[in-house]
């Protein structure tokens, strides 16, 4: 059955007073009278069928038809609001959502943010981090930053440059390797991808020791227990240029960082200036 229109005013009312449990408060909030919003919720329970309230001594509780519909009303009002927002300074705004490995966004990218924002402030964007693992489509990502050989299944890869990996540590931990051999007295942390390490070491010259130290899914994580004296850290020099040791200028080659998007999706205008923005960006970088 298609149910008659629902009121706005009468949503409104009950979401209010279904956060405060209150009829008095909710009508403070939205500037009505206290009988005004009941008199609305009433009308809206009618026009559902179901009770919303239950009516107590001492305040309100919510039914089970209550407590279902208020989160689905409080996402749906928090959607317009952050829609409407855009509108605020007379002109439409674009939202832009970028997905970015943790160690790119705070070794790169947060500190060039400001640029990007004075050069485009029609565009609202919101950023989020993750370990390199990441859906694009089930997170609704126009796009994201990883770090890999950029063939991921249905996505364009634009390459903003390389990562080689090398050894990082704090400086009392540095002082003691001389020599690659040395690591086989130390910890040596590792990340998700086992083929590190051992890629490093034959770049090294060396036998791989054996790799029992914790694994990290975050090589930023990775890199601060390092900086804290646990162990050794393998992961990209430039990410932490100023911060960490190196002790050796050994480097190997197993990805770079990538700007991906869905191929299906077709670019918004805010998506191509973030696109051509950080390719400039990573050229300047190269």
């Amino acid at each position: 059955m298609i149910r008659p229109y629902l009121p706005l005013n009468g949503l409104r009312a009950f979401e209010a007073a279904a956060r405060h449990l209150s009829f008095t408060k909710g009508a403070i909030e939205l500037c009505v009278t206290p009988a005004a919003l009941g008199h609305q919720v009433k009308a809206l329970e009618e026009r559902l069928g179901a009770p919303l309230f239950r009516r107590l001594p001492r305040g309100l509780a919510l039914t089970d038809e209550g407590r279902a519909l208020l989160p689905v009303l409080r996402d749906a009002f928090d959607k317009v609001a952050a829609a409407l927002a855009r509108f605020d300074d007379g002109r439409g705004r674009e939202l832009l959502s970028v997905g970015v490995v943790g160690t790119f966004a705070v070794g790169w990218l947060l500190p060039r943010l400001a640029d990007f924002e004075a050069a485009h402030p029609e565009v609202d964007l919101r950023l989020t981090t993750n370990n390199n693992r990441v859906d694009i489509a089930e997170e609704g990502l126009d796009f994201a930053i990883r770090f890999g050989d950029g063939a991921w299944h249905g996505t364009e890869a634009i390459p903003l440059f390389p990562a080689p990996l090398t050894v990082l540590c704090d400086e009392a931990t540095a002082a003691r390797l001389r020599t690659p051999a040395d690591l086989a007295g130390e910890t040596l942390l590792r990340s998700y991808r086992s083929e590190e390490w051992p890629a490093w070491c034959e770049a090294a010259g060396i036998e791989t020791p054996p790799l029992v130290g914790p694994v990290f899914d975050s090589a930023a994580l990775m890199v601060e227990a390092a900086l804290a004296g646990r162990g050794v850290a393998l992961a990209p020099a430039r990410m932490f240029e100023g911060r960490a040791a190196r002790p050796f200028d050994i480097e190997v080659d197993l990805g770079g960082y990538w700007l991906t998007r869905l191929k299906s999706k077709r670019p918004t205008p805010a998506m191509a200036a973030f696109e051509s923005w950080i390719r400039e960006a990573a050229e300047e970088a190269r």
